[in-house]
């Protein structure tokens, strides 16, 4: 199994760093090219998603990867790849890919200084799983055939529609790697 890490922006290294210690294949891409390479899965990691965006489409990368994760192709999102996958942003006109049925708040915890840890069960994992939000998006409400697999204080922090499982906050950021390998399974 190999899966693609976008590496255009944000902390796509430590997700090639999980997947490492799963003992998972990653390339990275970074243009278009490398999206001929096949693989089997693709991550949409954290950093900021507008910057990532604009690169997707000046590389040429946008429409490809729509179609793929359109056509079923598992793909992971951490929190700015979530906001590309959601087909709504508040306060923001259009959106990027769209294929989540869901309304995202960017930044809606604050500023670095809102960034916080803590613990929680995501539907598909047994037990709790630590959760680490650094300007996290959050999910407003999901809609159609999307639904929420995990909320802290009542928001929902982590959504699923088929092959498309997008969370607000960091999992690569800790040593659990169960989210990647709920992700693996799909």
């Amino acid at each position: 199994m190999t899966v693609a890490v976008l590496a255009l922006q944000g902390a796509f290294a430590e997700h090639e760093n999980v997947l490492k210690r799963l003992g998972v294949d990653c390339i990275e891409l970074r243009q278009a090219k490398d999206l001929e390479t096949p693989y089997d899965g693709i991550i949409l990691p954290g950093g900021e998603s507008t910057v990532q965006g604009k690169l997707l489409k000046e590389l040429g990368m946008f429409d490809t990867i729509k179609e793929q994760i359109e056509n079923g192709m598992p793909v992971l999102a951490t929190c700015a790849g979530l906001i590309l996958l959601a087909s709504e942003v508040e306060g923001q006109e259009g959106c990027h890919f769209g294929t989540i049925p869901m309304c995202v708040r960017r930044n809606a915890y604050g500023r670095q200084l809102g960034s916080f840890r803590t613990k929680g069960q995501v539907d598909g994992i047994d037990g709790e799983v630590p959760l680490t939000f650094i300007r996290a998006p959050r999910i407003v409400e999901v809609h159609g055939d999307a639904r929420a697999l995990a909320k802290v204080d009542g928001r929902i922090v982590a959504a699923r529609q088929g092959n498309q499982l997008g969370v607000t906050f960091h999992p690569e950021l800790d040593d659990d790697t169960h989210l990647h390998e709920l992700f693996l399974q799909m």
